[in-house]
């Protein structure tokens, strides 16, 4: 079977073209994966939903395919963590402490991506490997690793000059099947599309914000708008700021130096609120407790004995 038909029910012309139900776009999904589907076909497709915007149906669709092309190879884990921020605008990996401490309390958690773009203190596998981290809890799976397939569709953004659905897609994913899942968008409007969408696969707990670079990360001086799900039920709350300043997440001349903070080497008010406001919400989907605020304390409790 060729992506043809697919192609021409999004793309045959106005008044004729129309959205996929949720089992065409999991086939498409099925095709792209697989070495049948002709690149020029693929790119077509990405790029008319790109044009006009995917529907829940299409986003549950597409990710219901990657779970079920790709083999069950991770351990399960309590948390799922996607990492897919191509990163121009971002610094440190603050939300790579946040995760530890979660680890810390005993929950484990599955980071899983590849990130386009990053170099010096911003590059999350090189960070990874000075903090030394993973292990004993803390899984990071690159994504060329885990589906050579979805990675290549994923990099057709080179090709095409433009994101697709893809993005959106691995970040559903959760290829440990984790019961709870944190997700970062640097679009706002795809708070609600990946809340709707995962209400649709059937997943239980969810935490979606709009984050530093894209990532599940919190700027402490603003209020975070929360989306997601908490036992199948739809969230729409607020975590307000934490931090009383003005300061960006991410200052290209107030770099962070992660080791070092993390070791105690060094001390940055705003860097510490960050990974704290970050934890917190992470700890409370993994329902570590019951309210932001209690999760709050505990992870001043964490960062205190780390």
């Amino acid at each position: 079977m060729t992506l043809a038909p697919f192609v021409r029910i999004v793309a045959q012309g106005k008044g004729r073209a129309r959205s996929f139900t949720q089992s065409e776009a999991h086939d498409a999904m099925a095709l792209m994966l697989s070495a049948d589907a002709a690149p020029e076909a693929i790119g077509a497709l990405l790029m008319v939903l790109r044009l006009r915007g995917e529907t829940d149906e299409e986003i549950a669709g597409f990710t219901a395919a990657l779970r079920g092309a790709v083999p069950a190879s991770l351990p399960k884990a309590d948390l799922d963590w996607p990492c897919y921020a191509a990163g121009r605008t971002r610094g440190a990996p603050l939300f790579l402490l946040a995760a530890k401490l979660v680890v810390n309390a005993g929950y484990s958690v599955s980071m899983h991506g590849w990130n386009s773009h990053q170099d010096g203190l911003a590059d999350l596998r090189t960070s990874l490997a000075a903090l030394q981290i993973v292990g004993d809890g803390l899984l990071y799976s690159p994504l060329e690793e885990l589906s050579p397939a979805a990675f290549s569709l994923l990099r057709l953004r080179d090709t095409l000059g433009l994101r697709s659905c893809v993005n959106t897609v691995l970040r559903m994913w959760n290829p440990s099947a984790s019961g709870a899942s944190v997700q970062g968008v640097f679009h706002p409007s795809y708070r609600g599309l990946q809340s709707r969408t995962a209400h649709l696969l059937g997943d239980k707990n969810l935490t979606v914000i709009k984050g530093g670079g894209g990532e599940f990360e919190c700027n402490p001086t603003k209020d975070t708008a929360i989306f997601g799900l908490r036992a199948g039920k739809e969230l729409n709350e607020v975590a307000p700021a934490t931090f009383a300043d003005t300061r960006k997440l991410h200052e290209p001349d107030q770099a962070i130096d992660i080791v070092k903070l993390w070791t105690g080497q060094s001390t940055d008010p705003f860097a510490v609120a960050t990974v704290l406001a970050t934890a917190s919400l992470a700890l409370w989907t993994v329902g570590a407790a019951a309210t932001p605020e209690q999760t709050s304390e505990i992870a001043k409790n964490l960062w205190a004995v780390r």
